[in-house]
């Protein structure tokens, strides 16, 4: 997909809707956690506030990325999923970091729920982002 094959006039109401739907998935992946690990209320990443804040600023920003690589990038999905997928991966740092961490409730059950709660937030910004600005083709 080149730059002119995306619609980035469409963002304005794309950008709100998938940021959005990021939010709703991660409290979903939350609301699944606590009912199958009943984890520790202590942890604040399977909170309803916390998660829901993280997404919010996080996917407004992957949306912000979007938008400019869009914008001055020649291949612009390519460019983004690269820079996406370098972002997922270094959302994972925290994770593994906070599955040893002397937190009542941290642990490898905690530490796979968040990182699965950035695999969703992920796959739902990139497919959303690309899918709606894409320009629709005869």
């Amino acid at each position: 997909m080149s730059t002119s094959s995306l619609q980035l006039k469409k963002l304005w109401w794309a950008g709100p809707l998938t940021v959005l739907s990021a939010i709703v998935g991660v409290l979903i992946i939350r609301i699944l956690a606590v009912t199958i690990l009943h984890p520790n209320p202590a942890p604040p990443g399977l909170g309803w506030i916390f998660p829901s804040v993280l997404t919010f600023i996080f996917c407004t920003g992957a949306v912000l990325v979007f938008a400019l690589v869009g914008r001055f990038s020649k291949n612009p999905v390519r460019v983004y999923l690269v820079i996406s997928s370098i972002f997922l991966a270094i959302s994972f740092l925290p994770d593994i970091a906070v599955a040893s961490a002397p937190i009542p409730g941290a642990g490898w059950p905690y530490a796979i729920t968040l990182m699965i709660m950035h695999v969703v937030a992920g796959f739902i910004t990139v497919y959303m982002l690309i899918r709606l600005t894409a320009m629709e083709r005869n």
